[in-house]
């Protein structure tokens, strides 16, 4: 629930903040969005399957954007878009999340299950 959480806080604050971004970065940032976004889907399934852990997730987030943006700017130097292999990899990781994601919760509504925490007993 915890990434659920954040990711409608930034949605909401990118709303009403005028942030700019300047052109030098505008191949970065992308991917490092396409990365959280990843890392919040991959959260929220955790959490869905009753294994989220908060350092797990943390580790993640940070990790995968600072990859991503770390990918976009060796493929920058080197003249080559090596952003497109973070584009590829994050973005269909992204659709298998959403795909298991929503298989989850259709299961949990036909069942009338509540969500499965780690704890519970099944």
């Amino acid at each position: 629930m915890i990434p659920l959480i954040g990711l409608i806080i930034g949605i909401i604050l990118g709303m009403f903040l005028k942030v700019d971004i300047p052109a030098a970065y505008s191949t970065y940032v992308p991917v490092a969005i396409l990365a959280a976004l990843d890392s919040v889907f991959g959260g929220f399934r955790a959490s869905l399957e009753g294994k989220f852990q908060s350092d797990i997730f943390i580790s993640g987030f940070f990790g995968n954007v600072i990859i991503a943006a770390l990918l976009a700017y060796l493929g920058d130097r080197l003249n080559v878009p090596i952003y497109l292999a973070a584009v590829f990899v994050f973005g269909s990781r992204l659709f298998n999340n959403f795909a298991i994601i929503r298989r989850q919760i259709i299961d949990m509504a036909k069942e009338g299950k509540h969500v499965r925490r780690k704890n519970d007993e099944a």
